[in-house]
């Protein structure tokens, strides 16, 4: 007679349950790429970072984003200081906010901003679902005048000033002046119409964030990101830097 396994006596001698399933499957997760650059080859999008020929994309955009993103956190050092400090005094929490987002390639990265919300504002996401203004089910998620958001936060967000450690992505190379705004979620959660934007790396602004629809719904945005991947150049990234100042400057640019 076979004696009893151990784990038997926890069982009542019934087969294991299997393990949950974790998600995403890793299997999705390991060939994310090779997703992305299909769907990119069926929709004609083109991938920048790996076509011959597109020097701009391959060698001077990266070479500028780093130098240039460097040379604003040095000028701008008082103002990380100043924007710190008031952070610290409003609640006595953390300053930055550093979070996953999906960049290149569906490839996930830490990303850094000035903290705008209270602390807990990540546990009380689901409460508010609800009233997200993209629709219960959409993994944008986008509140009208959102309880989370400190009385500093509101300020920062208004002058984009919360956006700042940014550059430090950008130095990192993991982020452009210019692309695609990272998602929060996964990219496994991406319907195959939204890989193509992850052909670019993710950028600090973009086309979106200069149209002056807030509350465009992925889709959409997704169009933008596409149609900006298409025609990108020195010149469009250009425009798109000195519209975006102008935003700011007048606290209309989607944030």
């Amino acid at each position: 007679m076979t004696p009893p396994r151990s784990d038997d006596f926890l069982t009542g001698g019934a087969t294991p349950l299997p393990e949950p399933r974790r998600y995403p499957p890793p299997e999705r997760r390991q060939d994310m790429a090779r997703r992305v650059r299909f769907e990119c080859d069926m929709k004609g999008v083109p991938l920048p970072l790996e076509v011959r020929g597109r020097s701009y994309a391959q060698r001077l955009k990266p070479f500028l984003d780093s130098v240039l993103a460097l040379g604003v956190v040095l000028v701008c050092a008082p103002v990380f200081v100043a924007v710190a400090v008031a952070i610290k005094l409003d609640d006595g929490g953390r300053i930055l906010f550093i979070q996953d987002r999906t960049g290149y390639l569906g490839r996930r990265f830490r990303l850094y901003k000035f903290r705008t919300m209270v602390p807990d504002a990540e546990a009380l996401k689901e409460a508010l679902r609800k009233h997200n203004v993209h629709g219960v089910d959409s993994p944008d998620f986008k509140l009208v005048n959102d309880p989370r958001i400190t009385r500093v936060g509101r300020f920062l967000r208004k002058t984009s000033l919360d956006e700042l450690p940014n550059l430090w992505n950008i130095v990192l190379g993991q982020m452009s002046f210019v692309g695609p705004r990272p998602t929060s979620f996964d990219a496994s959660t991406y319907g195959m119409a939204h890989l193509p934007r992850l052909a670019v790396r993710p950028g600090l602004t973009g086309l979106w964030q200069v149209s002056g629809r807030a509350n465009v719904g992925f889709d959409e945005r997704t169009a933008m990101d596409i149609e900006y991947i298409r025609s990108m150049s020195a010149k469009r990234d250009l425009e798109l830097v000195l519209k975006t100042v102008s935003a700011v400057r007048k606290g209309d640019g989607a944030h």
